[in-house]
């Protein structure tokens, strides 16, 4: 409810003198309160937000489990014994037991491998997405302040790999290599995988270098790295940060999908697209050999795609 401006005239009292008297006194109520930043508006809406709640309890304990594995199970992931070939179907009785999702075809704990396969899922995930990152948000953001041929030059450079089918490129590129570490993954599909930042900082850019304050500082001799990164970048990096929360989910998909195809991950990596593939194998015999790996994929890539759709919400004032 508005506040209501009162105004009140003091009649003059004896003693007074004339200058006292018929002064109006105003009362504007309390007093405006402070408007927040683009930020603190966007934090404030988060705290209130149950998707945003649900998806970081979720990936921080993803985090957790990727990060400390020993905290969750003391079995080892690759401790093979024959014996208990699919020995026992999932044994819920016997939480964070070895045997609680029973064991597959080579008798080892489908548990521990659910657990020590989270670090190189997530580990993927997140390091395409800052490899992107970085490396769309430099092209976006030097083709998007030069403009001129250099903005044609790298667009239809960008143009070009978004022509080339993701999963497609990757399975090429790694099928080239005989050892797939890791990092070897991460660098094929961040090879292929920038574009979309890229056009996002470059529209961003290109609004903001037309701010006054981008002006001003040209205007004071400020050099070019420190107007793009100083006044550009800040103020333009809230969609990028959008794009690259999504799409992180993603990254992990793709990682499942090429560890299924047998192109991903190498196979003495524990890794839930390579155990998809072995599970499917073993579909009609041991079905949990398929389903929980692909349930853990599953949760995973949602919890991102949740917490990305809440900061987008949160941070673009068109989906207030």
């Amino acid at each position: 409810m508005p506040d209501k401006t009162i105004e009140k005239t003091v009649d003059a009292l004896p003693g007074d003198t004339a200058s006292t008297a018929g002064v109006v006194v105003t009362d504007s109520g309390p007093a405006p309160e402070k408007a927040r930043s683009l930020w603190s508006d966007a934090w404030h809406d988060l705290r209130r937000n149950p998707l945003f709640l649900v998806s970081t309890v979720l990936i921080v304990f993803l985090l957790v489990m990727a990060i400390w594995p020993g905290l969750f199970t003391s079995a080892s992931p690759r401790d093979a014994d024959l014996a208990k070939h699919y020995l026992g179907k999932p044994n819920w009785s016997h939480f964070f037991a070895p045997d609680w999702f029973g064991y597959d075809v080579q008798g080892r704990s489908i548990y521990a491998r659910v657990v020590y396969g989270a670090r190189a899922s997530i580990t993927v995930g997140v390091g395409v997405t800052v490899a992107v990152t970085v490396l769309g948000t430099v092209i976006g953001m030097i083709a998007g302040y030069f403009g001129g041929w250099t903005d044609t030059l790298l667009s239809r450079l960008t143009d070009i790999f978004l022509g080339i089918p993701f999963l497609l490129g990757a399975l090429v590129i790694l099928n080239s290599f005989d050892d797939r570490t890791v990092m070897v993954v991460i660098m094929a599909l961040a090879f292929l995988g920038w574009t979309q930042i890229a056009r996002v900082a470059r529209g961003a850019v290109i609004t903001v270098k037309q701010a006054d304050y981008v002006v001003a500082a040209k205007a004071l001799g400020a050099s070019t790295s420190r107007i793009m990164f100083r006044h550009i970048l800040p103020n333009a990096v809230a969609p990028i940060i959008v794009v690259a929360t999504i799409a992180l989910g993603g990254y992990i998909a793709a990682e499942a999908t090429l560890s299924f195809l047998g192109v991903g991950l190498g196979d003495t990596a524990v890794s839930w697209g390579g155990d998809v593939a072995r599970g499917r194998e073993q579909l009609r015999i041991a079905p949990h050999t398929l389903i929980v790996p692909s349930v853990m994929v599953s949760i995973t890539v949602l919890s991102f795609l949740m917490f990305g759709d809440a900061v987008r919400n949160a941070l673009d004032p068109k989906l207030r």
